[in-house]
């Protein structure tokens, strides 16, 4: 069995070149989508491939389905050939620190039906912290056949979050900032504050101040907190437009809680509609 969560930068240094390992680079700003290509150009993990959230990780938007709709399976099939990923592979993903695109591709990969694929701890923030071998210009693996499927297990659609309220037993958790969850403010999307009934659980909540991910013991028992009587496989997570939960059901599984579904659209194909219902709250008290 590979790596399926997360992987140390000095086990990633001692594959480079590895036959059958695939890195890819995910670096990324919502503020600047060209800035992790620009940044992956200029300096990157030796052998990394580069995939760009917007062209590579999201599907076509239609205005009503999120800022960041899911790649139909035909498109992923390409693209994770083209990364030279396939059966057997162990793929490592990494972005600028948090994991919060990195784990964008770990999970849409687990989609697919591939599971050796794990998030560089740190990102590359640590690896160049730590002074390893970095390379520059573009890089390209030999292509490989993908042949995965999606698993429908793994999401939730626009109609069952809307009924999650009234299912005892489950839970619906926001992996926004707190003030965006409780609605002060909304720099993106249509309206702001949350899905009824939706608890809070910033993503991160689930890395330390250098951006590794936390324990998992620590991850455990901040999880059961958020997830109280539900157990994740009674649990929907989302953020704004599918790309953050990600990372907080990379945290769920690292820390043996398995089974969570992502709902892809998110807030931002929540709030598109405005016959849909808000919820706000109060500001958190100073």
């Amino acid at each position: 069995m590979g790596y399926r969560t997360i992987v140390s930068t000095a086990t990633v240094a001692d594959h480079l070149g590895r036959a059958g390992w695939v890195v890819v680079d995910c670096r990324f700003r919502l503020d600047a989508p060209d800035w992790g290509e620009r940044e992956y150009l200029a300096a990157h993990v030796p052998t990394a491939a580069y995939a760009h959230l917007d062209r590579d990780l999201s599907g076509p938007k239609s205005g009503t389905n999120g800022r960041h709709p899911l790649p139909s399976p035909d498109a992923l099939r390409a693209l994770f050939g083209r990364l030279g990923i396939g059966k057997g592979v162990q793929v490592i993903a990494y972005d600028q620190d948090n994991g919060m695109f990195a784990s964008r591709l770990w999970w849409l990969l687990r989609w697919m039906g591939h599971h050796d694929v794990a998030v560089l701890d740190g990102g590359f923030a640590r690896w160049l912290r730590e002074g390893r071998e970095v390379a520059a210009g573009p890089e390209s693996t030999a292509a490989r056949d993908f042949a995965g499927e999606p698993d429908s297990r793994m999401v939730a659609d626009v109609d069952e979050v809307a009924r999650l309220p009234a299912a005892p037993g489950h839970r619906l958790v926001d992996a926004r900032a707190p003030e965006r969850y409780r609605g002060e403010i909304e720099p993106i999307d249509r309206a702001a504050g949350h899905i009824p009934g939706a608890r809070n659980h910033w993503f991160m909540r689930n890395v330390r101040e250098d951006g590794t991910l936390r324990s998992p013991a620590e991850l455990a028992k901040a999880w059961e907190e958020t997830l109280k009587e539900a157990g994740p496989d009674r649990t929907i997570v989302y953020c704004g437009s599918g790309v953050t939960a990600c990372q907080n059901l990379l945290a769920l599984e690292h820390a043996g809680l398995p089974g969570a579904r992502l709902y892809p659209g998110s807030w931002s194909e929540w709030s598109s509609d405005p016959g849909r219902p808000v919820e706000q709250e109060p500001p958190a008290r100073s």
